[in-house]
């Protein structure tokens, strides 16, 4: 770890979902000072690159762009969990869509209450693991205190991502799972605007994630191509924080803007944070994003 950080600890746990095993990750640090009365934190990976390489990455010479250490270090219970067919959770012949992804965070919730004695988890999702959050939100009301939904889209109307990503929709309802390489790796992180994140970290998570495997479930791609909208705003009764990257692609403000509408809660907020694009944990100026969702949830 490196020096002038206080010492955060880190623990594996395993979520049953039938014959599917779920890695999931937990991270304190016992010298912070308590977030009590606050939940525990639940973070949500997005389709192309596993819970770790996301949130909990290392970089050599690069300190600081652990999420998971961060909020520890400010006093929050944090936990993530790798979706079947991802990282360190059972590889099955499913696509892993949207809607499995609601089923693998019932039964994370489960282990999180259990480890926890929380009755409520705080959520925060990135890219299709916003639409996985939404869709817990949705689906378990009683379970989700506040929800932050990072990269979010909506309808998809307007995309200039999912534009382009719809030249592989064939592919993706015949396939189960696709291929990725270093370069698709790259692209997530220089797609909408080049220079936003760090070449060191970009190769670091490139790394981490090729570690599992060169392939990775299709599901939340087609599920994104041809299945928006996925999330009904009017269905998400919680406090709900909805960011967005200054440069990222994969929604417009508009898009954005129409859902944030239709949120039914009194507590809603929309934040567009410069200088960061798709990825914004990993981005150079990550520290936005830290910082924002860490006061929104403190603000329950």
């Amino acid at each position: 770890m490196d020096s002038g950080y206080p010492a955060v600890q880190g623990r594996e746990y395993r979520a049953e979902k039938g014959a599917v095993s779920l890695f999931l990750w937990r991270k304190t640090c016992s010298s912070a000072h308590p977030a009590d009365p606050s939940p525990p934190v639940v973070l949500v990976h997005g389709s192309s690159m596993s819970s770790l390489p996301t949130f909990d990455l290392e970089v050599s010479g690069h300190p600081d762009y652990s999420f998971m250490d961060w909020l520890a270090r400010h006093g929050c219970d944090v936990w993530t969990l790798d979706h079947e067919g991802y990282g360190h959770s059972t590889i099955t012949e499913s696509n892993s869509d949207v809607g499995c992804g609601v089923e693998d965070l019932k039964v994370a919730f489960d282990v999180v209450a259990r480890e926890t004695g929380a009755e409520v988890v705080d959520v925060y999702g990135l890219s299709s693991g916003a639409l996985r959050a939404a869709g817990f939100a949705q689906a378990a009301p009683d379970r989700v205190r506040r929800l932050t939904l990072d990269a979010f889209v909506w309808t998809g109307q307007g995309s200039p991502t999912l534009t382009k990503r719809r030249d592989g929709v064939e592919y993706f309802r015949t396939h189960n799972r696709r291929p990725i390489d270093r370069d698709f790796i790259t692209s997530i992180f220089t797609r909408d605007l080049p220079g936003t994140s760090d070449p060191a970290v970009i190769e670091a998570c490139a790394q981490a994630q090729l570690a599992y495997a060169d392939s990775v479930p299709t599901g939340t791609y087609l599920d994104m191509t041809t299945k928006l909208p996925l999330v009904d705003p009017e269905s998400v009764a919680c406090p709900t924080l909805i960011i967005r990257g200054e440069h990222d692609g994969i929604a417009t403000i508009e898009d954005l803007l129409e859902f944030f509408k239709r949120l039914p809660a009194g507590d809603k907020r929309l934040v567009v944070l410069p200088n960061l694009a798709h990825c914004t944990p990993l981005g150079l100026h990550r520290h936005l994003l830290f910082e924002t969702v860490l006061q929104f949830f403190r603000a329950g």
